[in-house]
């Protein structure tokens, strides 16, 4: 048995920004970013968990789980984003969602998830497309509230690493999302009836649809870069603090993230960290972990505390 992790934040705007960053701060998430591949790459995972959020693209309030299994999965293909099947591990992914629910964690699945730039980001980032390794996906709601209490974040993702430390596998670990960013996705008490429609099923929209959708969050964050949008500003020094708490090694820390400070402290999608409470958790199941590789920078263009980590345990 052997795990690893790689945390990193995604965004929208990674290839579709109208107002993209300076040349050297764009070099500085590269350089992030050959680093995790490379991190990869040596490591070699013969499996791929995936925890990642979902902009109501693949889940919606007609039915929103805090947490879900993909035992098949497609992306969307959102902003620029490669669309089509993932190589999901039909048979660990269910063995994985049996452990669970034998572990008292009411682990939802799907047979027909959809995942977007959430989930997909990290793999081409890593493995340069959808299909280059076999995955697990796991859902974890950071964007529509109400939100499970962080400590039973915790728990699925112990329960998670819990059975992975059994296989004679290379498991790497991915979170995507996150750290503090207040992105202007709809929210359901301030959202107009048509809206919440969408909200509570906008599954598979026409083109046109999703490209104006996409094009007022691309227009939104041009609008943050100038300092005109009316959103939260970015926190670096939450996201500092959650970092050194990722590093610490002692997942019990989460507990003690409430919802509504997050939201007020780094914004309304700064849940996405949810994905990585139950990466980090999943790892510390395996035994002590070191962190190998770590980069933060606020950056306006993409909306985003951005962060990246690599880990393995000891």
């Amino acid at each position: 048995m052997s795990l690893a992790l790689v945390a990193m934040s995604h965004s929208p705007l990674l290839h579709t920004a109208e107002l993209p960053p300076a040349p050297e701060v764009r070099a500085r998430v590269d350089a992030s970013f050959d680093a995790i591949h490379a991190f990869a790459a040596e490591y070699d995972p013969t499996l791929v968990v995936v925890f990642a959020p979902d902009h109501y693209n693949g889940f919606f309030y007609d039915l929103m789980p805090p947490f879900a299994v993909g035992l098949a999965a497609t992306a969307i293909g959102d902003y620029d984003t490669e669309a089509g099947p993932l190589s999901v591990d039909e048979e660990q992914a269910l063995a994985v969602v049996r452990h669970a629910q034998q572990a008292d964690i009411d682990l939802t699945f799907s047979r027909r998830m959809d995942v977007d730039h959430g989930a997909v980001q990290p793999l081409e980032t890593l493995f340069g497309g959808l299909r280059a390794k076999p995955v697990v996906p796991i859902f974890v709601n950071g964007v529509a509230g109400p939100f499970v209490p962080m400590r039973r974040v915790r728990r699925m993702g112990q329960a998670v690493g819990d059975y992975l430390a059994t296989l004679d596998e290379r498991v790497l670990l991915i979170a995507s999302g996150g750290l503090s960013h207040d992105p202007p996705v709809p929210q359901w008490d301030t959202a107009p009836a048509a809206v919440r429609e969408g909200l509570i099923d906008g599954r598979r929209p026409t083109p046109e649809a999703r490209e104006a959708r996409q094009r007022r969050v691309i227009e939104g964050a041009a609008a943050f870069a100038r300092g005109e949008a009316p959103i939260r500003d970015l926190n670096p020094e939450w996201d500092r603090a959650f970092m050194a708490n990722c590093a610490a090694g002692d997942p019990t820390r989460f507990d003690a993230y409430e919802a509504a400070a997050m939201t007020v402290d780094a914004g309304h999608s700064s849940h996405e960290v949810r994905s990585w409470v139950a990466a980090f958790s999943a790892l510390a199941a395996g035994g002590a972990y070191a962190t190998t590789y770590e980069y933060y920078e606020p950056i306006p263009e993409y909306i985003a505390g951005f962060g990246v980590m690599a880990a393995r345990t000891r």
